[in-house]
């Protein structure tokens, strides 16, 4: 059983992001619970704000963060340490399955169909970075 530890901030701010997006952050947000649920050696998640923006840690893992800015108003995002070898491996499994910015985030528009299966094992890859990073593309494999 996963034991949630949520900041009441991070409620707060969920709310302050336009209505569209709020449903896609609240998916994102969805997907993350769900997975750090389906992997047995994860007891406990931290849900709070880092940079103001919703975050998610946990132990042996790496911080997943989810936002929509106001700068790129047609974009939200999911965002993962830029200095780990995330990202770049993301690019090397799933190609163009998804549009990244950088080393550092997964980036949807609004009317983008969310890649679910390929998404939750990039979230599960951060969550349990620091026990796969040394496998060969952090154990992902193209489903």
């Amino acid at each position: 059983m996963l034991e949630l530890n949520s900041h009441p901030d991070v409620a707060a701010r969920l709310k302050t992001y336009p209505a569209a997006y709020q449903k896609k952050l609240a998916y994102l947000r969805k997907l993350i619970l769900a997975t750090a649920k389906e992997i047995p050696a994860i007891k406990a998640l931290e849900e709070t704000l880092k940079w103001n923006e919703p975050a998610y840690l946990v132990k042996k893992g790496s911080t997943i963060r989810i936002d929509w800015k106001p700068k790129k108003p047609d974009q939200y995002a999911i965002y993962f340490k830029c200095t780990s070898k995330l990202v770049l491996t993301f690019r090397v499994v799933f190609g163009d399955k998804f549009n990244y910015e950088k080393n550092r985030a997964i980036i949807f528009k609004l009317e983008d169909v969310v890649p679910e299966k390929e998404l939750k094992q990039c979230i599960a890859a951060a969550l349990q970075y620091h026990s796969v990073k040394e496998l060969p593309e952090l154990g992902l494999k193209m489903v």
